[in-house]
Formats: structure tokens, sequence, C-alpha cells
């Protein structure tokens, strides 16, 4: 079987780097906010060109702080209205309705999955105060011409940067477009930990602050709290793992893409729809870090099927829209036909940086057998 994503396999890769990591916070007998918390959060800032990084518990939290921020500095209050992608996964919407603020879905961009600008005008109303840019699948929205869009009108901009690490247009990286962005850590990300894990970036030093108060149960300063806050810290033995595998990140998105490109080029079943040309190069996948690879069929049951029989395990990149959630019951008539489709079609193939060449070249062969029914 060929896994979707080995991660025992890629963490054996820094296996000696992660326990010499964990030692040294073993060692140093200081477990909450640390020096691995304060270096990690100096070195991925850096790494993102951004200003600031206030490490949280995880991605969820990293988007529902930002918000919450916002609302504490009077640039937000309860029932504005929200954009974000309707194809979203749903951690970006749950963390604008736990603040009471209003969802607006949106119809995503056709080709790339993500926000499309002229949509996103369309649904601006005088209620509008901030747009979630979602970089799906690991591609990053188009930045430029959303942050235009909101210079124009006055809106927040937090990018849902969970999937994204190190993706960049225009040679800026996820996490300095927007007013602030919000990070997952989760184990299977690019940027994976051994564990839950979150981060927020941005040049607003005063929002800054205040999202590491609301994290440190609403305290800037030990027994005094300003806000009603939560726990939620980045842990030090996380950051220290963190530390080690942002080293890699790189070399490994590079590997990824190499893996996508091969497919492009390789998968040529015309019922079969790519995320990128098969001309794409390196130079023209600055956007795009693939943290999945999906593709999309009218037949994707038969397609999943096809590649199981070949040993290859896939995935479904989300099978149920969030307005069809039971969650968000009271949008369940609400219609969005593209969002809807793309639900129903994509399929995520296996693009570990675990991958053999031979390997592959095995997925690419099942994806090029396969018979729709």
């Amino acid at each position: 079987m060929i896994p979707f994503l080995d991660l025992k396999a890629i963490n054996a890769q820094y296996r000696d780097e992660l326990v010499a990591a964990a030692t040294r916070v073993i060692d140093s007998g200081w477990y909450i906010q640390g020096t691995e918390v304060k270096a990690f959060e100096e070195e991925f800032a850096d790494y993102c060109g951004s200003k600031h990084c206030i490490g949280v518990a995880n991605g969820l939290d990293a988007l529902t702080l930002t918000l919450r921020a916002w609302k504490e500095m009077g640039k937000l209050e309860e029932g504005d209205e929200v954009i974000v992608p309707a194809n979203t996964y749903i951690a970006s919407i749950l963390a604008i309705t736990e603040n009471r603020l209003k969802p607006v879905l949106v119809e995503p961009d056709e080709t790339t999955f993500n926000l499309c600008p002229e949509k996103t005008a369309a649904a601006i109303t005088s209620k509008t105060k901030a747009i979630v840019a979602v970089h799906l699948y690991g591609q990053i929205s188009p930045m430029p011409a959303l942050m235009q869009l909101a210079d124009k009108h006055g809106l927040l901009v937090l990018e849902d940067a969970a999937q994204a690490h190190g993706a960049s247009m225009d040679g800026r990286k996820a996490g300095s477009w927007g007013h602030a962005a919000g990070f997952s850590f989760y184990p299977g990300k690019n940027l994976g930990a051994l564990g839950d894990a979150g981060a927020v970036t941005t040049d607003d030093e005063e929002l800054a602050k205040i999202i590491r108060a609301l994290g440190n149960y609403g305290s800037h300063k030990k027994y005094e709290n300003l806000y009603q806050g939560v726990n939620s810290r980045l842990d030090e033995m996380q950051a220290a793992m963190l530390r080690v595998k942002l080293q890699h990140l790189d070399a490994e998105t590079k590997r990824r893409k190499s893996i996508a490109l091969a497919y492009s080029k390789g998968i040529i079943h015309p019922a079969l729809a790519q995320p990128i040309p098969a001309s794409s190069t390196f130079e023209s996948l600055e956007n795009h870090v693939f943290h999945l690879y999906v593709i999309r069929t009218t037949d994707r049951e038969a397609m999943q099927a096809c590649l199981a029989d070949a040993g290859v395990q896939s995935l479904i990149h989300y099978p149920i829209p969030p307005h069809h959630q039971q969650a968000y019951g009271q949008w369940a008539e609400q219609v969005y036909p593209l969002t809807e489709a793309i639900h129903q079609q994509v399929l995520s193939l296996p693009v570990s940086p675990m991958m053999t060449d031979e390997q592959v070249e095995s997925v690419i062969a099942a994806s090029n057998r396969f018979e729709m029914h």
C-alpha cells in the first residue's frame, strides 16, 4: 500500500534532532512559555516575513483569537459580516461564529478553489468588516487583489494559512499579506508538530499583544487580567519539535512540488481534472506548496476504488460542505452549486515528501487505468 501520508517515516528522518530537542526541554525544567517558544516565534516570523508571531494551542484558536482581539480593539463587533469561501474546511467558519460574527459564504474560483476577487467584491455590503482568505490545499489566495479590495472598503483581512506554510506570491510568503494570519501545525500539515499547535503572524504590535494576553487567560502580567481570556498557548515541547522541522520545510516542499509536477505531466486521463497544467514548472509553482494534490472527477467513487485496487491510498478533502453540516443547519436550504460540485468530485492523491519515484509512477499508472462507471 502507498500510504497517503506516512508521518512516522517523515519524523524518523529527523529522529536524532527531535530527541535532542526534547531532551533540551526536559533538562531545562521550564515547560510553559519558555525559551523554545520564544525562539520558534522569532524563527517562524522571520520565515514568513512578518514582524510578530504568537504561538497558540492550535490552528482554530489562531483564527478565533485574532477575530476576538479585533473585537477587543473595537475593529469588529457582534453581528458584523465576514466573507469566507463556501468550500473551506469548517474551522474557518467556526472561528467566525464563535465570535458571534456573521459568515458570508462566497463561491470560490473554479480553477484554484480559493476566493475570487470579483465574487468577493460582489458580496461586500455596508455590514462587511473582514475577509478570511483561505489558502486552500497549499495554494495562496490572490492576495494583491484581495488586499486592494480590502483597502478600498476598509476591511480587515485574516489569512487562513493552515495549509500553506511557505507558499508565496510576488516573493511574499503566506502569513505576511493580510492584517494577520492563522497557522495550524497539526501533525499532518507541511510543517507539523508532534501534537496540536498553532500560531498567528502579524505586523500589528497591538494586535500581537492582545492575542498573546487572550491566550494566556486574558493576562498581560501575572495575576492581572485585562480580558476574559482562554488557555491557548503553544507548548514548549511542540515549539522545540517545530524548530527542528522548520529547518527542513523548504526541502520537503521541493519534493512535494516535484511529485505534483510528475502528476501533472504523467496523468493524462481526460476524466481527471488536475489542479495545475501539464506545462507547469518549479518556477511557476511559487504560490503552491501542495499540502494536498487534489484532482476532480465526476465518478469519484470509481476512481478511489481504482486507486485502492492498485494499493494507493487516497482521501477526500472534504466530503461535506460547511453549509450542509448539521452544526449549521440554518444554512441547509442555501445553494452553492460550485461548492457542492467540488465537495462531490474532489479526491486527494498522496503527495508525501517520503514517496519514492517508483511510488509516484505507480499512482500515475493507476490513475491512467481508471475506467468510469
